[in-house]
């Protein structure tokens, strides 16, 4: 049975989301943009109705989980009272609670997301570390444990290019993980160097072998944002795709390979953005995604210029080493371990599973409002 103090502390939670989120003033822009699809002329330019339309469903969520805040945390006072009247049930007061505070830990993990990419789709790029092939198998690992994620999350995952490992595992992966909202704002969390400690099965001794794999996580722009691509800077090779397909594989330059010449602004340094795609047997298309994937760097870029908690965000370029790891995965302790937050799990096999989201919680409660 909860106590008072539980009881209230979710009230207090409530109205702390209320004047947080601002929800009287979000009533009025609700409103207010929802007249805004009611002109004659709305459709006439389906690329700004469609935005227009997901601005309007983007406030609506906001106004729907805080009333479910408010219904859930007012059951709960109910259900209190009439346990004392003897009208309700322990079991019943307790699971009122379990509702409510879902509910309120969901908002407030929502709200820690306020940064104009947050919602957007994302682009989530493996590499595996020096180390050969037990590296290339700890990449493909975290490949699978990021679609298992997305798969749990109603997520759709697209790999855009896969380079396959000399014998095991893989050397790189480009996923899109799009479909659902805040895929960018969840996974930045990601962002860094990941530690496995385990004993290889590829080692014939049995010896226990650390190795690492970077992530990389940007967000996915779509034609809302408008992103420069200057052309003088921008050149294409073909080539032929490899994988599963058969001989017309081999036939078909479909792959395409993207070069950037970008210019650091502040510095003006000069770097080459290397794009691969190989998603599909149409060249064209894979241009487009290759296009695409640029301008989710470019802006990625743009974003980190802008942001004051640059060196966290940075944090995912650092050296694949010793001592740059944001989280660890030791396997014979049965212990995953987030370095920044100091998170930790002993469910090994749920991590490897796609069960991150205690990991992303405590990431964005910890930084989220900096940002």
């Amino acid at each position: 049975m909860i106590t008072q103090d539980q009881l209230k502390d979710v009230l207090e939670r409530a109205e702390a989301l209320y004047r947080y989120l601002d929800i009287d003033k979000k009533k009025v822009e609700f409103e207010e943009e929802q007249l805004r699809t009611q002109a004659p002329d709305f459709w006439d330019d389906p690329a700004r109705a469609q935005a227009q339309m997901k601005k309007v469903k983007s406030i609506e969520k906001w106004l729907t989980g805080y009333q479910d805040v408010r219904m859930f945390a007012d059951e709960l006072q109910l259900a209190f009272d009439f346990y004392h009247d003897e009208m309700v049930t322990e079991e019943e007061v307790d699971a009122d609670y379990e509702k409510a505070i879902k509910a309120i830990e969901d908002l407030e993990l929502k709200n820690m997301l306020r940064q104009e990419e947050d919602p957007m789709d994302a682009v989530l790029k493996i590499n595996s570390g020096a180390g050969g092939t037990e590296s290339q198998d700890w990449a493909s690992m975290l490949m699978r444990m990021y679609m298992r994620w997305a798969e749990a999350h109603g997520y759709k995952v697209t790999i855009s290019n896969l380079q396959d490992g000399d014998e095991a595992g893989i050397k790189t992966v480009t996923m899109e993980i799009e479909g659902g909202e805040f895929a960018y704002g969840y996974l930045k969390s990601e962002n860094g160097v990941h530690r496995l400690v385990r004993v290889s099965p590829f080692n014939a001794q049995g010896k226990r072998m650390t190795s690492f794999a970077s992530v990389f996580v940007t967000p996915l722009v779509d034609d809302t944002i408008e992103v420069f691509v200057d052309p003088a800077k921008l050149s294409w090779d073909t080539f032929r795709s490899s994988g599963a397909g058969g001989q017309n594989v081999n036939k078909v330059e479909s792959g395409v390979r993207l070069r950037y010449w970008y210019t650091d602004p502040d510095t003006g340094e000069e770097e080459e953005i290397l794009i691969e795609n190989t998603e599909t047997r149409d060249q064209p298309k894979n241009k487009e995604k290759a296009l695409l994937l640029l301008k989710s760097q470019l802006y990625d870029r743009a974003m980190k210029k802008r942001m004051e908690a640059q060196a966290k965000i940075e944090a995912g370029k650092k050296k694949i080493e010793w001592g740059s790891q944001i989280r660890s995965y030791v396997f014979d302790d049965r212990r995953v371990k987030d370095h920044r937050t100091n998170y930790q799990t002993s469910d090994v096999d749920g991590v490897m599973d796609g069960k991150l989201d205690g990991f992303i919680k405590s990431y964005l409660m910890m930084f989220g409002g900096e940002e």
